[in-house]
């Protein structure tokens, strides 16, 4: 089988909050001319509204190809359909369960499972706080699976100087997990250098 003319990445948003997190994604997929696949929740809609004022349609812009969260049967649901793997930018606990399980009522959870069983990354930018015992197990068990739990938790060493800024070195380092290096991030021991103590 020929290899995609572009490298894809599947880009999940469910319905938590941090929905910045998704379409930042989506942004450096374009700006790294990887061709992203978009798979949004339908509680996503509402986090979109209610956090940034944006529609659907302008969400979806954002990205290469879209798929409804109701067809099981596309391109993303199948293991010979090549990607990078797939990252859920926000990951609800919902989504992170039903993963889990593997007993997938969405196409979002759907590929999920699939990038799993091809051994394929599969990050997960789970927004929950603070986490119960079953949360925890549940994590476990899909680290035990091959999946990274990556929550989208500020790195102050960066000195960030806005939200957007917090934001971008989040996603720029889960995106890193795929191989991808996205210009916003800023690297210890390269932009950035520790103090020189008097000894």
């Amino acid at each position: 089988m020929a290899k995609p003319e572009k490298p894809r990445l599947i880009v999940g948003v469910s319905g938590a909050s941090g929905i910045a997190y998704g379409l930042r994604a989506l942004d450096a997929c374009a700006e790294l001319g990887i061709e992203s696949h978009l798979v949004m929740s339908r509680s996503s809609a509402l986090t979109l509204a209610q956090e940034t004022g944006l529609t659907l349609a302008d969400a979806q812009a954002r990205a290469a190809v879209v798929h409804r969260a109701a067809d099981v049967g596309a391109s993303i649901a199948s293991g010979s359909f090549q990607t990078l793997g797939m990252i859920v930018a926000p990951c609800s606990v919902r989504t992170m369960s039903e993963i889990a399980t593997g007993v997938t009522a969405s196409l979002l959870t759907r590929a999920a499972d699939v990038t799993l069983k091809e051994r394929r990354p599969l990050v997960l930018m789970v927004r929950e706080t603070p986490l119960h015992l079953g949360h925890l197990r549940t994590m476990v068990r899909l680290a035990e699976m091959g999946a990274v739990i990556a929550p989208p938790l500020p790195a102050f060493y960066a000195r960030p100087q806005s939200i957007a800024e917090m934001v971008d070195q989040s996603v720029g380092r889960a995106l890193d997990l795929f191989g991808l290096s996205w210009a916003p991030v800023k690297r210890w021991g390269e932009d950035l250098a520790p103090l020189k103590g008097e000894g």
